[in-house]
């Protein structure tokens, strides 16, 4: 006999969630470690977060300046247009997390081959790890920045209703901008240089996402593109929670269900694309 049924029963009980969640937790505390010894980088990101959203609002108020009361292009109000192009601008920055950056350099490195020998899961690590970088952004550097900007200029302040679902959907966000930036990273198992592609990726992303337009400003056929890509669910769909900008609770929850949805199925393409990844990595060390 090879033990007791007691004890097998014992050695077969699946691991708990939360013994599984303790195993990444030192790679959040490592990432937050590694995030403070380069504490100026906050301020080179405050700097150009200001910068770039000084240029896009003071732009928009000018152009919705005449604007009736009621709205002018898209319905924007001056206060709306100038909140949504503030907000855009810190959403970007909590999508900034490195990961495309940090996935290419194991690959190019062969850094991932020895992370593959460790019992986690390396795309799960990778989010783990980037969580501090986004709540260091958050709170060093957009908070800052809205605070800067409510000073300066008026902004539109949401219902406790909407703050809550804008919350919701910013989580979301960032879980799409993380999935987005690990498959650009994942290409560097097939180029040798993942520049080029993180910078396409960044300006479709950026213009489809609605940061640098908002999407009710593009064109019918542009528009219903935009809307459905997954890029919208990065920075219009929070915003659109937050401003009030749609048309009741089934709506509301449409927008959420959409943003799940679209990370549901990254997450999948992304779990498929590792592996024959994982395939060819095998074959080039073989």
């Amino acid at each position: 006999m090879s033990g007791s049924p007691a004890s097998r029963t014992r050695s077969a009980r699946p691991v708990r969630p939360a013994a599984r969640l303790r195993h990444y937790l030192p790679f959040a505390t490592g990432g937050l470690q590694s995030l403070l010894q380069y504490r100026s980088s906050f301020v080179t990101t405050g700097v150009t977060a200001a910068a770039g959203a000084a240029v896009s609002v003071f732009l928009w108020r000018a152009v919705y300046a005449g604007s009736p009361p009621g709205g002018g292009p898209g319905g924007f109000t001056t206060g709306t247009i100038t909140t949504y192009l503030l907000m855009a601008q810190i959403l970007q920055v909590l999508h900034a997390n490195r990961v495309d950056d940090e996935v290419a350099a194991d690959v190019y490195r062969g850094d991932v081959a020895v992370m593959l020998v460790r019992p986690v899961s390396y795309p799960v690590m990778r989010f783990f790890a980037c969580l501090p970088v986004v709540a260091a952004n958050a709170v060093l550097v957009g908070v800052p920045v809205l605070g800067l900007f409510a000073l300066i200029t008026p902004l539109t302040v949401p219902r406790p209703a909407d703050a809550l679902l804008f919350l919701v959907s910013a989580a979301l966000s960032v879980l799409l901008a993380f999935l987005v930036n690990m498959l650009t990273g994942m290409t560097g198992f097939l180029t040798t240089n993942t520049w080029g592609v993180r910078m396409v990726k960044q300006s479709v992303v950026a213009f489809f996402a609605g940061q640098l337009v908002p999407l009710a400003l593009m064109p019918g056929p542009l528009r219903a593109l935009a809307s459905a890509l997954p890029f919208q669910g990065m920075v219009d769909a929070p915003l659109a929670l937050l401003l009030g900008r749609y048309d009741g609770a089934a709506d509301a929850a449409g927008i959420l269900a959409r943003q799940l949805g679209w990370a549901t199925v990254l997450a999948l393409l992304g779990a498929v694309l590792w592996r024959a990844a994982l395939s060819r990595l095998e074959v080039l060390g073989g």
